[in-house]
């Protein structure tokens, strides 16, 4: 009797290797670099990407409040949460949330451009960021990552 043989290959999770990247966002737009950085954190720059698994590796991103904005982003891109409650909805400009909270406006940058449910709640896990030029990821040895 002949044995078969498996064509396809199927990434396990056990396959899969995570590299940690730092990634410096002084001076750069925005949108363009959320655009860079979705696929890495998803995994879909390797030759193994699975869309039905998490592949993508750690993604340090510093400087994160000299960001950059083209136009009039920073005046009519509107931020909105809602508590729960009646007449509890909160909008914050962009140029409020980089003052207050500058790392928040990257994250949400890159989390609109990840799948959604639990995969892409995974994926933005991987992702940290900070508004200076330091982190306390130097023990996982990152490499610099230039877009």
């Amino acid at each position: 009797m002949r044995q078969k043989i498996q064509k396809t290959y199927a990434t396990t999770p056990d396959a899969i290797e995570r590299r940690w990247w730092v990634v410096d966002a002084q001076g750069m737009t925005l949108g363009r670099l959320a655009s860079k950085l979705a696929p890495i954190l998803s995994g879909k720059n390797k030759p193994y990407y699975a869309p039905n698994l998490d592949t993508g590796d750690y993604v340090i991103v510093i400087n994160a409040d000299k960001i950059h904005v083209t136009g009039n982003r920073l005046d009519q891109k509107k931020y909105y949460r809602y508590s729960g409650y009646a007449g509890g909805l909160y909008s914050m400009t962009l140029r409020e949330m980089m003052t207050k909270f500058p790392t928040r406006a990257v994250k949400l940058a890159v989390k609109g451009m990840l799948p959604k449910g639990v995969l892409g709640r995974e994926m933005i896990g991987k992702m940290k960021v900070y508004a200076g030029g330091d982190h306390p990821h130097e023990a996982q040895q990152p490499q610099v990552l230039e877009l």
